[in-house]
């Protein structure tokens, strides 16, 4: 606790007042460029990752960077951000970001491991899609390449989630928002996102944005 109070104090006396101009702009009102949803783990920090500034991105973190389904019974405070976001905000962008070696990835693959968390296995459940995907067209899989590949089909599956929001749907309809799949390496660095052309991960230097549609065939490992 006394490194993180340290750390508040540094910001008070010297990060704040180098940038007061613009957190006085700032306390005015928001307008993000983004929603970036991704995982609750400690290690992907996306103003870091992705060298934003204050009111750049409208972030929402969860165990595996899920996105319940619309209308779905336990919907929470995932589903009320994503809909303030694109709703509230007009955020022009919504990135799904999961990454390497994650924890509800994990659980996904062994579900036994999570028989002291009902809780975290029903959220997890969001992951199906994923999971069936993993499991019915990779069958000859490492399971260093299982949990990889789990991550990125994850991590598109949940763009599938989004198309089931009213506001997110209508938004395509007009070309007003677009939808993106990202992965991060914690190792090396490297952010990989989904090229809907291709239907492949490709470095974040290769890729070309476009509206997301419906994807129907498996991420290209």
């Amino acid at each position: 606790m006394e490194r993180l109070l340290d750390g508040i104090r540094q910001f008070q006396r010297e990060v704040f007042p180098s940038q007061k101009d613009l957190f006085e702009q700032l306390a005015g009102g928001q307008s993000p460029q983004a929603l970036f949803i991704t995982c609750a783990d400690s290690r992907v920090v996306p103003d870091l990752i992705t060298q934003s500034q204050p009111g750049d991105l409208f972030i929402c973190r969860n165990a595996g960077n899920m996105v319940p389904p619309h209308g779905e019974s336990h919907q929470g405070g995932v589903s009320a951000t994503i809909e303030y976001a694109v709703v509230a905000l007009n955020v022009e962008h919504v990135i799904v970001c999961g990454h390497t070696d994650c924890g509800a990835m994990k659980g996904i693959l062994h579900p036994e491991l999570l028989t002291e968390m009902p809780r975290v296995k029903n959220w997890l459940s969001h992951g199906e899609l994923a999971r069936t995907m993993v499991k019915e067209n990779y069958p000859q899989l490492s399971k260093e390449e299982e949990l990889l590949t789990l991550t990125r089909e994850n991590v598109v599956a949940q763009l599938e989630h989004l198309h089931t929001y009213p506001c997110v749907a209508a938004r395509l309809a007009r070309g007003k928002i677009q939808l993106h799949a990202w992965v991060y390496n914690i190792k090396t660095g490297e952010v990989q996102a989904w090229d809907a052309h291709t239907g492949k991960y490709v470095p974040v230097g290769e890729y070309t944005p476009v509206r997301v549609n419906s994807r129907l065939h498996p991420v290209a490992v």
